[in-house]
């Protein structure tokens, strides 16, 4: 049973500190679990797509995406132009004269959403880094027979997070009730995209 419950919760830890970080993606699935808005779709497309990768590094892949050219670089910029245009968006949003409540906030179809979702999830470099060559590379440490249980703890994580993070923005929908609430969230979401876009291309243009 040691054997089997150890690498669970070292996959489920690794896969935990991966994504429970302040980025676009979560910051994306805050705002629809604020709206109330397709979350379980949302949460499923992004657990999902974990999922895949995640057992895809556990099986070798890692090792054989690390090796085709430029692959990185070109998801690199694509992803950065994306985050960029996200930002200003966002950035438009709180410059706006107009205030926006909770209520008022104008609900999107299902396919825009996960559509939406598809940008977030699929054209984040460190999605890669972090699901197929971090979680590759440390499967390897585990004993052969091992490492399916590895990826079962970090598919764990994600299905844990992802509800988590959904559905428990409920909780901070009276703070939002407020009008300055959701310039804030837009000035925070537009200073953490751009940011991060900035960081793909200053780490893009450094020679490896």
């Amino acid at each position: 049973m040691h054997t089997i419950i150890a690498p669970i919760i070292t996959g489920f830890c690794l896969g935990a500190s991966a994504i429970i970080a302040v980025g676009a993606q979560n910051l994306f699935i805050l705002r629809q679990g604020l709206k109330q808005e397709h979350v379980l779709p949302i949460i499923l497309l992004c657990a999902s797509v974990d999922t895949i990768l995640i057992m895809a590094s556990v099986l070798g892949v890692g090792q054989i995406v690390g090796t085709i050219p430029y692959f990185t670089d070109a998801l690199t910029y694509v992803g950065a132009a994306f985050l960029i245009w996200q930002g200003m968006t966002a950035l438009r949003h709180m410059m706006s004269s107009s205030t926006v409540t909770l209520e008022e906030q104008p609900r999107q179809s299902l396919r825009k959403v996960m559509t939406m979702t598809c940008g977030f999830t699929l054209l984040n470099p460190h999605l890669y880094l972090d699901t197929i060559l971090l979680m590759g590379s440390v499967s390897l440490s585990q004993p052969e027979a091992s490492r399916p249980y590895f990826g079962m703890g970090a598919v764990l994580a994600s299905f844990v997070w992802f509800p988590l993070l959904g559905y428990g923005a409920r909780a901070l929908r009276p703070i939002f009730t407020s009008p300055l609430a959701w310039r804030i969230l837009d000035g925070l979401t537009a200073a953490i995209m751009l940011t991060l876009a900035g960081t793909l291309l200053y780490h893009a243009a450094i020679p490896a």
